[in-house]
């Protein structure tokens, strides 16, 4: 069967149409593509006892916190209540300050997370504070989001605690208070409790 001089113009024309989409979606992938590099993070600094690591994207803030935990934990003898006030201030910033994630899976303050705690605790993060972050690993996100601005102790205290059945009688509780540089509705307090894992302490609970 023939097709009509009409109907062959017609087929034509959406070839070549479905021909120069093809051709552009095919210039996008390549060379666009080729220009979007995933960001790639690098060790900076560690505290190899503690298991403690400093990356290279990480904030001026928080890098001269890192530094200042370095010093407490570098002397002979470790002061235990300047240790954890300073993993607390540390945990807070790090894990409320959401401007400098890439995605919710990018959850801040978790190698201060008791070993037996962390599954729960990245599940837990994913679902509520961190739930709307917007992917930015191409660093095009538009999103406003929070950056702590300060972080305050305003209570500490030695108190008893159990944990997956192992008591610690020298556990830690802290009640901090912060301020972000913007205020967009986030959490400002909270309580955190430490207990000793091996050679460091460890956060089990944040109410």
């Amino acid at each position: 069967m023939k097709l009509k001089k009409g109907v062959k113009k017609l087929l034509i024309v959406l070839s070549i149409l479905l021909v120069l989409v093809i051709a552009f979606f095919a210039y996008k992938l390549f060379f666009q593509g080729k220009d979007l590099k995933a960001k790639t993070v690098k060790v900076e600094s560690e505290i190899k006892a503690y298991g403690y690591v400093l990356n290279d994207n990480d904030t001026k803030k928080y890098k001269e916190m890192f530094n200042e935990l370095k010093k407490i934990l570098e002397k002979k003898e470790v002061n235990e209540e300047d240790y954890v006030k300073q993993i607390s201030k540390m945990f807070v910033y790090d894990f409320f300050t959401l401007s400098d994630k890439d995605a919710k899976t990018d959850i801040g303050g978790k190698m201060f997370v008791h070993q037996d705690a962390l599954v729960n605790f990245l599940d837990k993060a994913e679902d509520t504070v961190y739930k709307y972050i917007e992917n930015n690993l191409y660093g095009k996100r538009k999103q406003e989001l929070p950056t702590v601005k300060t972080v305050e102790i305003e209570e500490i205290e030695q108190v008893e605690f159990t944990y997956l059945d192992q008591v610690d009688t020298e556990a830690y509780q802290v009640h901090l208070t912060w301020e972000y540089e913007k205020n967009l509705g986030y959490q400002k307090e909270a309580t955190l409790i430490f207990v000793h894992e091996d050679n460091k302490l460890s956060l089990v609970e944040m109410e």
